[in-house]
């Protein structure tokens, strides 16, 4: 049976969590190394080194490695708690693509690329990314794959072209996805290679313009151009990378969910603040009753959403994969956060839509949250798959 009781320790570490990122971190929401590609790696490494200092650095790695082994609902509480701020995920290095990333090279890396690629980016001294979508093809559907991979017995030589890589621009660690050619020696298939970000073969062309910005370096157009690499490169088996992926998939979407919803609470709170405060037609705005209602769908939609969440993480607790579940809570839970939001600013009025609030900065990253980790459609459809097969 479920028990949605929170015990004293974790909603002591919640409450830590949300009072670092209030106290230490917010203020750095007006600093100006938060670009229009987001925090810049100057910004980040001060913001790690203030969560390392109040030990609140990568709380969600296993014990061995210095975190404190969270479950999937203990992260949802303090994720939430993280982000109320966009920097705090980033500050406490549980952000995306990183967090991912660590979970799943935590699952699948030998001890030496485990020791090579994954310690530092847990110890928060460098950024990961991971190289999958593509222009005309990967994206949603990673059987689209068109970045090749060629071994000719002692090498693979790897050519193409991804967009939408986030975190591109200055990270060490890199998941590359490749469609392994046919070849005498290995399985052949979408395949997972673990490479330095410098190594020759590796060209970021640009740093594409996006609606959001709260992931560091934003987003890259990389090619890779004969980028070779020696069988030690191989995460994991070839031929396997969407069996791998999948890892990935179901805890990532449930993650970038419990940090949005600190997000929308944030925003929440913000227009509950100003409806109290700003009068019109001889009262506060939040006693007219279009403006009470919207904020009160605003918290039944939270509710509701963190509920979702919680339920997700408590099958994946019991050892399930949650995938039908996990992609009911992405889909639900980023539609109605963007609601949410879009309310706040319509609460907030002409302020909504200037920056003399956070707001009109995460109605446009919420926004952009619909699309992250499969947008909505695709996860509907795999929702309906789920239920015409009679699973």
């Amino acid at each position: 049976m479920i028990d949605f009781t929170v015990p004293d320790d974790l909603a002591a570490l919640r409450d830590r969590v949300r009072a670092f990122v209030v106290e230490q971190i917010v203020p750095f929401e007006r600093d100006p190394r938060l670009t229009a590609h987001g925090p810049n790696d100057d910004l980040r490494a001060e913001l790690v080194e203030l969560a390392r200092a109040e030990k609140l650095l990568t709380v969600q790695a296993p014990v061995e490695h210095g975190g404190l082994g969270l479950s999937h609902v203990e992260q949802a509480l303090v994720y939430e708690a993280a982000g109320w701020s966009t920097l705090g995920p980033v500050a406490m290095n549980c952000a995306a693509p990183d967090e991912g990333n660590m979970f799943l090279l935590g699952k699948i890396a030998d001890p030496e690329q485990a020791d090579q690629y994954l310690m530092p980016v847990i110890r928060g001294e460098q950024r990961s990314v991971f190289a999958m979508t593509e222009p005309g093809g990967a994206g949603s559907d990673p059987g689209q794959l068109s970045t090749e991979a060629v071994f000719d017995g002692e090498n693979f030589v790897l050519n193409g072209l991804k967009w939408l890589i986030t975190g591109a621009d200055g990270a060490k660690t890199w998941i590359i996805m490749a469609q392994l050619a046919e070849n005498p020696y290995l399985p052949a298939g979408p395949t997972l290679f673990l490479t330095e970000g410098d190594a020759p073969g590796i060209v970021i062309e640009r740093i594409m313009n996006t609606m959001d910005r709260n992931y560091v370096g934003g987003h890259a157009v990389v090619r890779f151009d004969n980028l070779t690499l020696p069988p030690s490169a191989v995460l994991g088996r070839t031929g396997q990378a969407l069996r791998y992926a999948q890892l990935r998939l179901a805890p990532a979407r449930l993650t970038h969910c419990m940090r949005w919803l600190g997000a929308a609470a944030r925003a929440q709170s913000i227009a509950l603040d100003y409806a109290r405060t700003r009068t019109a037609f001889g009262k506060p705005i939040g006693e007219h009753e279009g403006v009470s209602f919207m904020l009160a769908d605003n918290e039944v939609a939270l509710h509701q959403c963190r509920l979702t969440i919680w339920h997700a993480c408590w099958l994946m607790d019991q050892g399930q994969q949650a995938r039908h579940e996990s992609s009911m809570a992405k889909s639900y839970v980023s539609e109605e956060l963007f609601k949410v939001t879009d309310r706040c600013v319509q609460v907030l009025g002409g302020i909504g839509i200037s920056d003399e609030t956070v707001v009109e900065m995460l109605f446009r990253d919420m926004r952009a949250f619909r699309l992250y980790d499969g947008p909505t459609e695709v996860h509907k459809y795999a929702i309906g798959k789920h239920l015409l097969a009679g699973r």
